[in-house]
């Protein structure tokens, strides 16, 4: 089985775009169907090769089954974290707040057509 389809599909399938293509054009679509399965190839081969080199030894230690987005039910989640049980936080670093004294006062600038805010035209 490949992803869900059986052999008789597949093959029923070839059956199919071999009557629709036609047996003129068959050869040139078997021959772009090869390139492009070679050209796929080589692009997965490729991510592959450039993941093992960035992630490095580390690639091993990866439980992809635990990153697998499928295992994730919302209800689960949502389940787990209500029944999750609460222990008591840590108290928290009594917060010091510092007033800073200001040195000059907020000045209210009003716009008028004569006297338009400034323009940034870099800003725009």
């Amino acid at each position: 089985m490949f992803g869900g389809f059986t052999i008789e599909k597949i093959i029923m399938i070839g059956v199919i775009a071999a009557i629709l293509i036609g047996p003129e054009r068959l050869p040139q679509a078997a021959e772009w169907l090869g390139r492009t399965a070679r050209k796929t190839r080589e692009y997965v081969q490729g991510a592959r090769t450039r993941v093992q080199e960035e992630m490095g030894e580390d690639l091993g230690d990866v439980d992809w089954k635990k990153l697998d987005p499928r295992q994730y039910d919302p209800r689960r989640i949502i389940r787990e974290a209500l029944l999750e049980d609460d222990s008591p936080a840590r108290p928290a670093a009594a917060a010091t707040t510092v007033a800073i004294p200001r040195t000059t006062p907020l000045a209210v600038t009003e716009f008028t057509s004569e006297a338009p805010p400034p323009f940034d035209d870099e800003a725009t």
